[in-house]
């Protein structure tokens, strides 16, 4: 009788016999199992992604190595969308066993994988298909754990050690083509070493990837540079987008991968050198970043994903620390903090990007200062935005200008209109021009309608008003366009006098700098800064100034305009040129607009800016008698039925 030790013996070895026999088993039919695996690989492509599946040849070498020759996918009525000529892999047994996928080595030579979109379709996409059986809506995701298996799942798909040669990327994208092609790439004891060629229909480059990655331990530290003399360009984004880019080489560094207490954390760096970017709609130049490096932790939970505050972003000499969040616990809620801490005002002034503020370009200055920004957006609570933004300085003062010189304004210049990058003719603001009007010459009904129309508080705030910022916001983010803006009249000046019409990032940027600089510097008081707007700014087709308008409009000078006529010239500003259109066929002002100026007049009313008696005019129809009077649509009386009429009736002598 067996003692109990010796039946735990017996049980262990019949344990292990079986198991060696199913090794044995699965070695010796191990062929056959690969053909019916891609059977159904296959069968599956065709069924459920209507396409063909096919592997010429595929054995074993080895105990975990396989060998396949001419892998090809095409979907149904679409082009290829890859075609691999030899692939070798091994896997790790252990991890497969327990149903995880980790290869260990991997050798592709010659093949390709092509993403195509033309008039027939795009050639992936029956694999965008959604899987019904996934997780219901109504179920929460866990960030942090989806994030981590996703990570996970591509890491371990990485080799350890790889050789390729010749395997292409490709991109058509209804003729936009681009080609990556991997002419050499190699991971032998965790160090990267490429060769690469891009091909577009504008250039040829080669560039090189090489540097340190460790898959297995969720590390690397890779760099990218150009083979050939110059900056690499980025492909297809100039085709697609019409946005040029470049940089000289990007380092990234992901030092730490790691998940615990139902956090993922993604710690590392990435730095960039002479980023150059070109768009229409960010600068009418190349922007250049000379160098730009960014230390981020990322953090996931279960109900939010985020940047850490303690990341760093640098560029040049500006050093700053974001914070990104998007939250999903109870409401959606989106979070943005910015610090700046305490810097150099000159610093901050030589690092701004070369292209981006070309008005700055010379300008000095001394003293310190440090910036804090607070946004936060709850989607289901949209009347609770948050926007605070906040600017400390330290003895700050500007002692140089650089090409936007805003002493400027307190004394006689030449302004010239720039439309559509077109200079417009010169208007002279100041005195020896007799179009030119003082403060004091223009009605103070104009200055009451223009004021409570464009910016009500601007005898009271600083070039800024933060409430109509957040309105802003509210509306941009409501109907998803840049549809509202939230500009003072100091910033309309700035634009007017300074800068351009052009709508970039970079005029607007220049244009919120110049404001905080000419506002918080006492640079010109605001009687002056008003002056010069009444002065500069569009009244109608060619007309500058409100001595011209008042004269174009009504052949009055500025100081005995009407409160009827300050509400309409109010009411064209934001569009002079298409004053006409407020007009019907018989010179009389149409309904909406009457409306508008209605509404205009009530809020002063309400507002106690105007009396009643202000308003008893306001009932003689509005006419123009001046040259605007030829621009409108009149529809001309029949002269049969003026003639008729005039047989009728007697005449005296």
């Amino acid at each position: 009788m067996r003692t109990r030790k010796q039946k735990i013996i017996l049980a262990v070895k019949i344990v292990a016999i079986s198991f060696l026999a199913i090794i044995i088993a699965l070695f010796v039919f191990r062929n056959e199992v690969l053909k019916q695996t891609i059977a159904k690989i296959s069968f599956k492509m065709a069924s459920e992604y209507n396409s063909t599946f096919t592997v010429k040849e595929a054995s074993f070498v080895g105990l975990s190595g396989l060998s396949f020759s001419e892998i090809i996918l095409v979907p149904k009525n679409a082009d290829t969308l890859f075609n691999i000529h030899k692939m070798k892999t091994s896997v790790n047994l252990w991890r497969l066993l327990v149903g995880d996928i980790q290869l260990g080595t991997l050798e592709i030579e010659n093949g390709y994988v092509q993403l195509v979109k033309n008039k027939k379709g795009r050639n992936f996409d029956a694999f965008l298909k959604k899987d019904k059986s996934s997780t219901s809506s109504n179920e929460k995701r866990d960030y942090a754990k989806v994030a981590y298996i996703l990570i996970s799942k591509v890491l371990n798909l990485v080799p350890t050690d790889m050789k390729v040669e010749n395997l292409s990327f490709r991109l058509n994208d209804n003729g936009k083509k681009t080609t990556i092609n991997f002419q050499k790439l190699r991971l032998v004891n965790k160090q990267l070493e490429t060769s690469i060629k891009v091909e577009t229909k504008a250039f040829t480059q080669r560039i090189r990837i090489e540097g340190f990655a460790d898959p297995r331990n969720k590390k690397a530290d890779i760099r990218f540079f150009n083979i050939d003399t110059g900056a690499i360009k980025v492909p297809y984004l100039d085709e697609r987008f019409g946005l040029k880019s470049s940089f000289d080489s990007i380092r990234l560094n992901i030092q730490n991968i790691d998940k615990s207490g139902g956090e993922l954390h993604v710690d590392g760096f990435a730095s960039i050198a002479n980023l150059m970017i070109n768009h229409k709609k960010i600068a009418n130049k190349d922007v250049v970043i000379k160098n730009a490096k960014f230390d981020f932790r990322f953090l996931l939970g279960s109900d939010f994903i985020s940047i850490d505050s303690s990341s760093t972003v640098q560029f040049n000499k500006v050093k700053f620390h974001p914070y990104l969040a998007y939250e999903t616990e109870e409401d959606t809620i989106y979070k943005l903090k910015v610090a700046i801490p305490k810097m150099k005002a000159q610093d901050f002034i030589v690092s701004l990007p070369d292209g981006l503020f070309t008005h700055f370009q010379g300008m000095e200055a001394e003293g310190n200062f440090e910036y804090n920004l607070d946004f936060m957006f709850n989607k289901n609570k949209t009347n609770t935005l948050v926007f605070d933004s906040k600017l400390n300085k330290e003895n700050l003062k500007i002692t140089k200008y650089g090409e936007a010189n805003l002493n400027k304004l307190n004394g006689e210049f030449i302004y010239r209109a720039i439309i559509n990058n077109v200079l417009q003719r010169p208007v002279l603001v100041g005195s020896g021009n007799p179009n030119y009007t003082p403060l004091d010459q223009i009605s103070p009904y104009l200055q009451k309608c223009v004021l409570t129309s464009e910016d009500p508080s601007f005898f009271s705030h600083r070039g800024f008003i933060n409430e109509a910022f957040k309105q802003s916001i509210l509306k941009n983010i409501r109907t998803k366009k840049f549809s509202r803006g939230a500009s003072t009249i100091s910033m309309q000046l700035i634009k007017n006098v300074f800068l351009t019409r052009e709508k970039t990032v970079s005029r607007k940027l220049e244009e919120i700098l110049l404001v905080y600089i000419l506002e918080n510097n006492r640079i010109a008081s605001k009687e002056r800064m008003l002056e010069v707007y009444f002065n500069v700014i569009e009244w109608g087709p060619n007309v500058y100034g409100i001595g011209e308008a008042a004269q174009f409009y009504f052949q009055k000078s500025p100081i005995d305009l009407t409160l009827k006529e300050c509400l309409f010239l109010t009411t064209i500003v934001p569009k002079p040129k298409k004053f006409m259109w407020q007009f019907d066929n018989e010179g009389n002002l149409k309904a909406f607009a009457q409306q508008q100026e209605k509404f205009l007049s009530n809020l002063m009313l309400r507002r106690g800016i105007l009396t009643a008696e202000d308003t008893l005019g306001e009932s003689i129809p509005l006419q123009l008698s001046g040259n605007a009077h030829s621009l409108l649509n009149i529809k001309v009386q029949d002269s049969v039925s003026v003639d008729s009429l005039a047989v009728e009736m007697p005449f005296e002598f």
